[in-house]
């Protein structure tokens, strides 16, 4: 066998040949070497093979660390799509919540993983909350229809003797007065019960394409004689006909707390403004006033029931104006919105288009 004169070391120390019928490297075992006679004997072992099984591998190691690179890449989309996915039922039953009320539930995926435990747990806090809101709404029900009934009774006996004729003026001044208070206190609880009847959604049977630039006017019309005593200028302008799809009386009584709010607490001798105006995806009716408004910290308290914003509370009013009309924009899916009118306030409500 031929060898080369050069590769790499050897066994011995010397460089490892190839050979030259074949090109394979070849491992040298032994060397023999004859000085005097110029004798070499040289006795390899292939090596090649040992190569080729080496770059094999190394191959095989890149394709595995490749391959744990694509499945790591893979199974984290997957855990995030997942888990961006479940996030996302939470938001949406959220945002209905927010909006409809708290009969809404997370939809659970019977795999008894993590999420559906979170989802689970959140579902039995939002059964306990509803029950609690229940018993609360129970208990105000009950008690606006138990007092109601006994009130309803004392109002009608002192009207009997307001108007018997066998008492002096004093009397009757006093009775008169004292119906007038039954009166405030059977209106409040009829606001109450009216607010929570509302806030069902029951009164959505009774929706119907209405025009509100007639109910504003018939509005307009029944609070004129209470501005022209106040010596309030009240108007109505905008677009001749504006449709919505909506229960008539709810959206009569919404806008007519408005005018008597703007009316009551607007500037005396002031002006009032009811516009009503068709919009790209919808419909806005404004309410205008040129008083003293209300004070931006103050905005987000004023739909609360019985709030009222002279603590003192002497004014007339019961605080519940405003919580019946958020019940109906609710109700309606309208959006409030209160804006400075430099001086006074504009209080808007904005309706989706009406139904086909």
């Amino acid at each position: 066998m031929a060898f080369g004169g050069h590769g790499s070391a050897g066994m011995d120390g010397v460089s490892c040949p190839s050979c030259v019928g074949c090109g394979k490297s070849i491992a040298v075992s032994r060397h023999v070497c004859n000085a005097a006679g110029r004798d070499r004997l040289l006795v390899g072992t292939d090596i090649s093979d040992l190569d080729s099984f080496a770059a094999k591998i190394w191959a095989a190691v890149i394709a595995i660390i490749f391959l744990m690179f694509v499945i790591a890449v893979v199974a984290s989309i997957l855990v995030t799509q997942r888990t961006v996915g479940r996030i996302e039922e939470i938001n949406a039953t959220s945002r209905a919540i927010m909006q409809s009320g708290l009969d809404k539930r997370i939809p659970l995926r019977g795999s008894h993983d993590e999420w559906d435990r979170v989802a689970e747990n959140l579902n039995l806090m939002l059964d306990r909350i509803e029950a609690l809101m229940g018993d609360v709404k129970q208990v105000s029900d009950n008690v606006a229809h138990d007092l109601r009934t006994p009130l309803t009774r004392m109002r009608g006996r002192l009207e009997k003797a307001f108007h018997g004729g066998r008492i002096g003026e004093n009397d009757q001044a006093l009775i008169g007065d004292t119906i007038a208070d039954l009166d405030a206190v059977l209106g409040m609880f009829s606001s109450i019960t009216r607010i929570a009847h509302i806030e069902t959604q029951v009164r959505k049977g009774a929706f119907r394409n209405v025009n509100l630039v007639e109910i504003a006017s018939e509005v307009v019309e029944l609070y004129d004689a209470a501005a022209e005593r106040d010596g309030t200028d009240l108007s109505i302008t905008g677009d001749r006909e504006v449709r919505v799809t909506g229960d008539r009386d709810l959206l009569f009584d919404a806008i007519a707390n408005l005018v008597d709010n703007a009316i009551k607490h607007g500037r005396a001798g002031g002006k009032i403004v009811v516009a009503c105006e068709n919009v790209d995806d919808g419909a806005v009716i404004a309410i205008t006033d040129d008083g003293p408004g209300i004070p931006q910290c103050e905005r987000d308290h004023v739909f609360k029931r019985f709030y009222r914003l002279e603590q003192s509370r002497y004014t007339p009013g019961n605080g519940l104006g405003l919580s019946l009309v958020a019940a109906v924009a609710n109700l309606h899916g309208a959006r409030i919105e209160m804006l400075d009118h430099s001086p006074g306030l504009q209080f808007k409500l904005w309706f989706s288009a009406p139904a086909s």
